[in-house]
């Protein structure tokens, strides 16, 4: 047991070493990732944005303005940049990037006596010089290894109050798989500056005076919802007059809104962990405009998934896999199998639970930590159990059925080979009258005619799941109830006797064809019964050793065999037999007697028949006694 206590804790050790180990290297990050996927999945729509709206280009504004292309859209913006100042929004965000103007095209043409090529974006310049605008910018590859900062237009960052301050990157970070999980709230450039990205600098302004909850470099984005979930505005409703007094523009009031391209067909959408699709869940890409509004919401709030500390995930680690490795052990492989499935799903929702509360627990460690202490412990019961399951067979394959050895096996509780009290029912059975018969016989043939005896005699031993103890010249030692346990081991006992006795006159055919013309008596048997206690384990010598029962019931079983003869009765029980035998037990004489070895007197019974059903009753062929009853 300590053997195994210390090969458990061992396994536990290395396994949590390595599972850990593979889960800080990258290893399952891909796996893990699947999991935090379907959490989003299955917890859906989380809560409502409170701090930030997107006002949408949608399909119906652009139906309105569909003969303005959007480069001379900048009236349009200006005319909203003004309804939003008024109605008392935060900050301003124009998701665009505006490297192109409808002044530069104008000048471009050279129309003649045309001013609008100096005017046109005068209004939209305006407003950005208000204030509360942020504008967007993109870092591309120019070459490879080589980056290069895409502004917007010198006249439109110029306009803002704090210039290129006011002008954060709309970059996304990206995990290996290409799904937008994390965020960075700034990000490094070639020049060992950094720029702030855009949706942390409109997150920034919002919280001027308020509270910015502060995160790591890279940090989980706490998702709303699946896309949709973040409340969209028509960016048509704030270019109609009178907008100011719009009930829904009105309720834009100290909110970060988002001014977006989001027609349908438009390009700029994401994979998300809600791309994903699964069973019952499909796939749906996110706008980039959205993704901006969720980190928003999540610099804003705080809710953000956060990794359990390494400590804590450590010891979670450790407990799970002692728990299991312990089952494991505990359960046949067939069991522990189905205790690691249950256990790798209760470690899943576990996690789920946790997510659920906004933090992240590892999945893919645990389970994989699960599935190698299972297999670890079927691999030390394949090499260290599995030789004491091949040393048992060696041992007991001689003595009892297949049968019995596979259900002593099954059982997981090994016999003590050094010694142990069990109570056990006691079989000895001889040959009548074998001496005279023996002297008769060649040598061969005396080991012929016992070889025959013995397998016929052994058969319903065996079959009642009964141990063959030993064979003591013509006489045979059998005990039921151990090394296999079975509580019905008296009625096995019992039957066996029976059985032997029936086979025994069976026999009797066998000798008149194989010896002829030999002046013997019938062919008889002698059986002696008797149950109690006994210890059983390995006796002998260093040299030599047997597994065998020893004790005062063994004597006595062999003693009542001797009182057969006496007695005249095939098969002799002691009541402490018959009692555990149960009711169906037909009995003939009875007697008190005295065997040697006891003081006390022994009450025996003669047994000629065992009610096992109604349809099939067991009994000896002949017998005789004083009377005949049944128990």
């Amino acid at each position: 047991m300590r053997k195994i206590f210390l090969y458990g804790i061992l396994l536990v050790v290395l396994v949590s070493t390595g599972t850990e180990s593979a889960g800080r290297v990258g290893w399952l990050r891909l796996p893990e990732a699947w999991y935090y996927d379907l959490w989003h999945q299955l917890a859906g729509r989380r809560h409502e944005p409170q701090h930030v709206v997107i006002a949408a280009i949608d399909d119906q504004t652009r139906l309105e303005h569909q003969d303005e292309p959007l480069v001379f859209w900048s009236p349009h913006f200006a005319r909203a940049l003004a309804v939003l100042r008024q109605v008392g929004v935060k900050v301003i965000g124009l998701d665009f990037l505006f490297s192109v103007s409808a002044e530069s095209w104008l000048k471009r043409l050279k129309l003649p006596g045309n001013d609008q090529g100096r005017t046109f974006d005068l209004p939209f310049r305006e407003q950005l010089a208000a204030g509360k605008t942020i504008l967007a910018a993109e870092e591309v590859s120019a070459a490879p290894g080589q980056a290069k900062i895409l502004l917007p237009l010198p006249d439109y960052w110029g306009s803002l109050p704090g210039q290129l301050e006011d002008v954060g990157l709309a970059n996304f970070f990206h995990d290996p798989d290409g799904v937008i999980r994390r965020f960075l709230p700034s990000i490094p450039t070639d020049k060992g500056e950094s720029w702030i990205t855009f949706a942390a600098l409109l997150a920034q302004r919002a919280a001027s005076g308020g509270t910015l909850h502060s995160c790591p470099p890279l940090s989980c984005i706490g998702f709303s919802g699946p896309p949709g979930t973040v409340p969209r505005v028509p960016f048509r409703r704030l270019l109609r007059p009178g907008a100011e007094s719009d009930p829904q523009i009105q309720g834009l009031k100290d909110k970060v809104v988002i001014i977006a391209y989001e027609p349908t067909g438009v390009q700029d959408i994401h994979q998300t962990p809600y791309s994903r699709g699964f069973i019952n869940f499909p796939g749906r890409f996110m706008s980039g405009p959205e993704v901006h509004a969720n980190i928003v919401e999540t610099l804003l709030t705080g809710r953000f998934p956060r990794p359990v500390a390494g400590p804590w995930r450590l010891i979670y680690l450790l407990m799970v896999l002692a728990v299991g490795t312990t089952a494991f052990f505990r359960l046949t492989p067939r069991q522990g199998l189905v205790v690691l499935g249950l256990s790798a799903v209760m470690v899943a929702i576990f996690a789920y639970l946790w997510f659920c509360s906004y933090w992240l627990m590892p999945v893919v460690t645990p389970q994989l930590g699960l599935l190698a202490c299972y297999l670890g412990v079927l691999g030390l019961r394949l090499t260290g159990e599995e030789r004491e399951r091949t040393r048992l067979r060696q041992i007991f394959g001689r003595y009892v059925s297949d049968e019995v050895v596979e259900k002593l096996l099954a059982t997981g509780k090994q016999p003590n080979l050094g010694g142990e009290a069990v109570t056990v029912t006691v079989l000895f059975s001889d040959i009548r009258n074998f001496t005279p018969m023996s002297e008769s016989l060649a040598p061969q043939e005396v080991v012929e005619l016992l070889n025959n005896y013995f397998s016929r005699a052994c058969e319903p031993i065996l079959e009642q799941g009964g141990t063959v103890d030993k064979f003591i010249g013509d006489a045979v030692m059998a005990v039921f109830g151990s090394p296999a346990p079975h509580p019905d081991h008296a009625r096995r006992a019992i039957t066996a006797a029976l059985a032997m006795a029936a086979r025994a006159s069976d026999f009797q055919a066998w000798i008149a064809r194989r010896f002829p013309g030999r002046d013997w008596q019938d062919f008889h048997i002698g059986i002696g019964l008797h149950t109690g206690e006994v210890v059983v384990g390995n006796v002998g010598s260093p040299q030599r050793f047997e597994f065998t029962a020893i004790g005062d019931t063994v004597n006595t079983a062999s003693r009542l065999e001797s009182l057969t003869k006496e007695l005249g009765w095939t098969i002799v029980a002691s009541a402490a037999t018959i009692k555990a035998a149960g009711a169906g037990v037909v009995t003939g004489g009875a007697k008190q007697v005295r065997v040697k070895g006891r003081q006390e007197p022994v009450e025996v019974l003669e047994v000629k028949s065992l009610n096992q059903g109604q349809d099939n009753p067991s009994h000896i062929p002949h017998g005789g006694g004083a009377h005949e009853g049944q128990t």
